[in-house]
């Protein structure tokens, strides 16, 4: 059956740490589009977990509803997982993580899914810096509905049934600063070279770290005057920055090209190296990164790399001083502190 992966993997493939090949942090099968960025983004999301020797049963992803709320199915198959409501995502994450923040919690959204029903939840999700990796796949359109624009198709942009699009539209990246996240970057979901360092970095970041991937709809918005197609992303695409993640132990050394050169720490000591492409943009200025982003946007170029990071700001867990222990490992003489304790906390109520 056509639907079904080959089970066989060449013996030699390489391992990572724990021993995993690539294998283990696939999903089923895609039934997108053949060529659907959505699944470059998954590829991406695989290869991270992969050089990060993430275990799989650490992870836990959530999704939405539409084509990007699909992709949770095509990689970590050996992963939890939850298919939520239309933009109802943020919630479930938020749930879940208040029970167990142990995992590695990735939500994965689009266009719709959060710049249009679900846009309430994600302006609430950020101000909490809930700890988690929220990627919005970005493809300026309903694909699952025929191509209809959404909320983030550029004005002036062509769909494929021929209509102007005459709205502004909404940046999510620019939208994710101003509220407050934690990590914000943007990529192309045809640059796997990019994307996969910074959800390395992502993953990392103790708070919210938001990805807004542009990914072509190779079906509704590929065509020409689309401002959502490959061959637009690739002629219009400005890098801040180029990045790796190295991770604090052991170190890893690379090349960079030349240009000046800054890290960042993370809480866990981990650093995110930079070489700056861009000489007036700072990746810890708030102000510094929305300005790198309206200028760009002034040029109608798209500005991809890691716009913004604090890591200075406590996680929503940091920020309700939860208890260590995840919820859902607590035993009964955890939850329950006895009469006599229960009794003198009543007490100071009255």
């Amino acid at each position: 059956m056509s639907y079904l992966k080959p089970l066989f993997r060449h013996p030699k493939l390489p391992k990572n740490k724990l021993g995993y090949t690539l294998k283990e942090y696939e999903g089923s099968l895609s039934t997108l589009c053949a060529g659907c960025g959505h699944d470059s983004i998954s590829a991406a999301i695989v290869q991270a977990c992969f050089e990060m020797s993430v275990e799989p049963h650490n992870v836990a992803k959530i999704s939405g509803i539409g084509c990007s709320s699909k992709t949770p199915t095509y990689f970590l198959g050996n992963s939890h997982g939850f298919n939520s409501v239309h933009g109802r995502m943020p919630s479930v994450a938020t749930g879940a993580s208040m029970a167990n923040k142990d995992l590695v919690y990735f939500g994965v959204s689009g266009d719709g899914d959060s710049a249009s029903i679900g846009m309430g939840q994600l302006v609430h999700v950020i101000r909490r810096n809930l700890n988690m990796v929220y990627i919005v796949m970005n493809n300026g359109c309903y694909g699952l509905t025929k191509g209809q624009d959404s909320a983030t198709a550029d004005q002036g942009s062509k769909s494929k049934a021929g209509s102007i699009n005459p709205f502004q539209a909404i940046d999510l990246a620019s939208l994710a600063i101003e509220l407050g996240a934690s990590f914000v970057a943007q990529s192309f979901s045809g640059d796997k070279q990019q994307l996969v360092p910074l959800i390395k970095a992502a993953m990392h970041h103790k708070g919210f770290a938001f990805l807004n991937v542009i990914s072509p709809c190779v079906t509704f918005n590929n065509n020409p005057g689309s401002t959502k197609s490959y061959d637009y992303v690739r002629e219009h695409i400005e890098a801040t920055s180029t990045l790796d993640f190295i991770p604090e132990m052991p170190e890893i050394k690379a090349s960079y090209e030349k240009g000046k050169s800054t890290k960042i720490a993370m809480h866990d000591g981990s650093l995110i190296q930079l070489n700056k492409l861009e000489t007036d943009w700072d990746p810890e200025d708030r102000i510094s990164a929305v300005n790198a982003l309206q200028m760009a946007r002034a040029k109608n170029e798209i500005l991809t790399g890691l716009l913004y990071v604090n890591s200075e700001w406590k996680d929503l867990h940091g920020v309700l001083n939860t208890y260590h222990k995840p919820l859902n490992r607590l035993k009964e003489s955890e939850l329950c502190p006895g009469v006599e304790n229960l009794n003198a906390i009543n007490a100071g109520f009255r």
